[in-house]
């Protein structure tokens, strides 16, 4: 498999992490994000311009949360969405509440504090209060999920774990790590996600 990405991108990071928890190292193609990924060839990939995304053996693939299902499904090892309907469908859920009601939050604070600051802008602090104050919500919601269980969907780590990752990652780079440091349960989750080896390797921490 070949995947077009940025090592940086957070939507890259979410698939490498799924192909170093199968233990295979896809061929791996850089995008600059200078405007590359907005021009051919990559549109033809990627219509919308953004990265990753995938190919194998002429099946063609975008949007990174689709990509994630398909390498677990594809390659062996253990099954990062499980096969039980429930269990399935717990994942799923997760992953419905990392896709509507974190990540959009993230991503202001990210944006606020980190991205608009790296293109000369200054930081914006509304956007950051206004992500900050929304999060809250799906954070506390988080808390009592990961009170009972050491993963988001249940007792294994999933694929709904990996989609969280990226962003918290990039909440603690740009300095509002706290948001997640004022809930116990997700700050330990977070720790110990984090020091996976899959997710060493797919942020350029480990071979």
């Amino acid at each position: 498999m070949k995947i077009y990405g940025n090592p940086m991108s957070t939507c890259t990071r979410k698939v490498l992490t799924v192909f170093a928890e199968k233990g295979v190292k896809p061929e791996f193609v850089t995008v600059e994000l200078n405007g590359e990924q907005k021009q051919e060839p990559h549109l033809s990939r990627q219509p919308f311009g953004q990265v990753p995304a995938l190919e194998d053996n002429g099946f063609a693939l975008f949007e990174s949360r689709a990509m994630c299902r398909y390498v677990d499904q594809q390659l062996p090892g253990t099954r990062l969405v499980p096969t039980d309907a429930k269990a399935a469908a717990t994942v799923e859920q997760w992953i419905s509440v990392e896709s509507a009601n974190f990540t959009p939050h993230a991503m202001k604070i990210i944006y606020g504090a980190l991205l608009e600051p790296m293109r000369g802008l200054p930081v914006n602090t509304a956007k950051i209060e206004e992500g900050r104050k929304a999060l809250e919500t799906t954070l506390g919601i988080m808390e009592k999920q990961l009170q009972k269980n050491p993963f988001i969907a249940g007792s294994e780590f999933t694929l709904a774990d990996i989609c969280y990752m990226p962003y918290i990652e990039y909440l603690y780079a740009c300095k509002n790590g706290d948001i997640i440091d004022a809930h116990p349960a997700v700050a330990k989750w977070w720790k110990g996600v984090s020091d996976r080896k899959s997710w060493q390797i797919a942020t350029g921490k480990a071979n």
